[in-house]
């Protein structure tokens, strides 16, 4: 068994109880860490460019999950994900129900999530999350009725959401799982360690200030303002903590950190077990919350919050510490595989889509992105 007897974990009850307590990084915040996509994915385009003409087809990555629609690459439905998982898989997702915000009277449509509610043995705190959307948009904790009621009110008609039983855990990490077509083993090949944001209150200084402060919250103090915007002038008690961001998102204010180090033969070995039975699925990242990293390194005690696929990224290249070259270097890692498994499945008879597909799908994610309420 693989153990790393001296890693110090932050106190459970802590905002991010369970975590393991890394040194500080060299940089507050990365130049590299809010830079456009088109700039860091332009190397991914000039390369998928070549392994298009190599392999005499531009769509093989989007077969490199062939029990997901487009395998995860846009406009994927994370409850025709979890229902594509085999039996257990679905043991290890945290309990969820799908509701489809429709015209009828929003009075009647609350007492039917309710009943539906009460169905699954679901109560609150849960998470609120959009069924078609990526990086966080649209994720809000729902502690009471009336929260819920103003999120199905802000949420755009005739779209669907998912309402989510809410860990018990405070430790988040995505994991990237890859597994070639004819092997029964996977591969673990990131680890991001994600710590929510938060401030300490001094008796003081109101929230305001505390952000605006915060060597790292007070230059994204554009993300964290509005989002609190109800709660700025409230004085934070001495040694309090704030959580300033929820969803476990780089892009809504998470922060990021490499844990390739804890990768470990017996985490992947359980990943094995977990999605043994997911037929059709072989590349992309689980984002789970976990008791502790020694627990996580273990394969034990960590429940599945998302099954992401092909547009996943090994997300620990958006620590603050990662340099240009590793986050260009990872990224065409990850389209080669793309590539080399789309072939496979190719050869094994699967048929790849059109673009009009990709481009019907991209559209409808977009337009729907727009309208989803504020992330928390």
């Amino acid at each position: 068994m693989t153990t790393f007897d001296n890693i110090q974990i932050i106190p459970q009850g802590k905002v991010n109880g369970g975590m393991p307590i890394l040194p500080a990084p060299k940089r507050t915040i990365s130049p590299f860490e809010f830079l456009p996509a088109w700039f860091v994915y332009a190397p991914v385009v000039a390369q998928s460019a070549i392994l298009s003409l190599y392999h005499r087809d531009w769509a093989l990555p989007l077969i490199v999950n062939p029990a997901i629609k487009l395998s995860g690459m846009v406009g994927e439905s994370k409850h025709d994900i979890f229902g594509a998982a085999g039996e257990l898989t679905r043991q290890w997702i945290l309990p969820f129900i799908t509701i489809e915000k429709t015209q009828a009277d929003a009075a009647k449509q609350f007492i039917t999530i309710k009943d539906k509610m009460q169905q699954h043995a679901l109560c609150y705190p849960l998470v609120a999350k959009p069924d078609l959307g990526c990086r966080g948009v649209g994720v809000k904790l729902v502690k009471n009725d009336q929260q819920l009621r103003d999120y199905i009110d802000l949420f755009p008609q005739q779209g669907r959401f998912l309402l989510q039983e809410k860990s018990g855990y405070r430790a988040e990490a995505g994991i990237f799982y890859v597994r070639q077509p004819e092997e029964k083993r996977g591969k673990v090949i990131s680890i991001t360690l994600k710590y929510s944001p938060s401030v300490l209150g001094d008796g003081q200084s109101t929230l305001k200030r505390l952000i605006e402060s915060c060597p790292r919250a007070g230059q994204l103090k554009h993300l964290y303002l509005p989002r609190h915007k109800e709660h700025l002038g409230l004085v934070i008690p001495k040694g309090d903590e704030f959580q300033l961001a929820f969803a476990g998102s780089h892009s809504r204010g998470c922060i990021f950190r490499n844990g390739n180090q804890f990768i470990t033969p017996e985490l992947e070995q359980k990943l094995d077990q977990i999605l043994g039975e997911f037929t059709g699925f072989n590349y992309g990242r689980l984002d789970v919350k976990f008791r502790d990293i020694h627990k996580l390194m273990s394969g034990e005690d960590f429940d599945i919050l998302e099954i992401n696929g092909a547009s996943s990224e090994a997300a620990h290249i958006w620590d603050s510490d990662t340099s240009l070259s590793h986050i260009f270097g990872t990224l065409l890692q990850q389209y080669r595989l793309l590539y080399q498994i789309g072939s496979k499945h190719k050869k094994q008879g699967h048929k790849t889509p059109t673009l009009g597909a990709l481009l019907q799908a991209w559209r409808e994610e977009k337009l729907l992105t727009q309208l989803y309420p504020m992330t928390d």
